[in-house]
């Protein structure tokens, strides 16, 4: 289907609720998607039970009976993230959420991927959940690069051997770039870079070595670096620059061009 016939559709028809709650930064597509088969989302007092539901302008959709916002300008931002808040915005055991801890003002925000509770460091937060799936995905060939700092001892050999991924616990992951920084008493310092970021990915790959993690900082995700950002600060990725880091085409897909 061509540009032009999908805008044609799209006007006849209206777009997928999905993208519509992305848009607004509810959640990404991904996540809105669950959101409707949990029975959150309504439209025009309908509980939906499909993702394949189109809206049209001017509908009231809601999300846990609050009524969503219009789509915020596509926008992102670098924030360091300090350790014991989740990166969900509600936390069902009442723990403290980034969302929580980020600054008066702040537009509604989502964010790309998510640091576990004890993780420090860089994490993205954006207003457009196109965004966020996109800056997700694997086939961006964005790296992830972490500071580690584990209990117990490693060496060069057993983490060149990482280089082509591994299996731990029948999940596979993919190619990982580890280097050993120092040995610190009983801690080695590590420098991991991992591709597709899965849930606890470091942490496991850390264990397979033998070591346990007790401090892990994400330093860059990408061509964003965590730099001298201090605890707590966030500070927003100019227009010019993320949209030279898509590259026109993503950019575009994305409304930034």
């Amino acid at each position: 289907m061509t540009e032009q016939s999908e805008s044609k559709e799209s006007e006849n028809s209206g777009e997928r609720i999905a993208k519509v709650l992305a848009r607004a930064g509810v959640a990404s597509r991904r996540d809105s998607e669950k959101l409707i088969t949990q029975g959150r989302v309504t439209v025009d007092g309908k509980t939906l039970d499909t993702p394949a539901f189109k809206v049209l302008p001017g509908q009231d959709i809601r999300v846990d009976g609050e009524r969503i916002g219009k789509a915020e300008p596509v926008r992102l931002w670098r924030y360091h993230k300090p350790d014991n808040l989740v990166s969900t915005h509600k936390d069902p055991q009442g723990r403290a959420t980034v969302f929580e801890a980020l600054p008066a003002g702040m537009p509604r925000v989502i964010s790309v991927g998510r640091l576990d509770l004890t993780t420090e460091g860089l994490l993205l937060l954006t207003t457009d959940g196109g965004l966020a799936r996109l800056l997700e995905l694997p086939s961006t060939g964005w790296k992830r690069r972490y500071r580690v700092r584990a209990y117990g001892r490693t060496n060069e050999r057993a983490l060149e051997a990482l280089k082509d991924g591994v299996e731990i616990d029948g999940v596979q992951y993919g190619p990982v770039e580890a280097k050993l920084d120092k040995q610190q008493g009983g801690n080695s310092w590590l420098t991991i870079a991992i591709s597709e970021g899965k849930n606890r990915e470091v942490r496991a790959i850390c264990r397979h070595l033998g070591l346990t993690v007790n401090r892990l900082i994400r330093t860059s995700y990408g061509p964003f670096q965590l730099g001298a950002l201090k605890l707590g600060e966030i500070e927003e990725v100019p227009r010019k620059q993320l949209i030279e880091q898509l590259g026109p085409k993503k950019a575009k897909e994305v409304g930034l061009a």
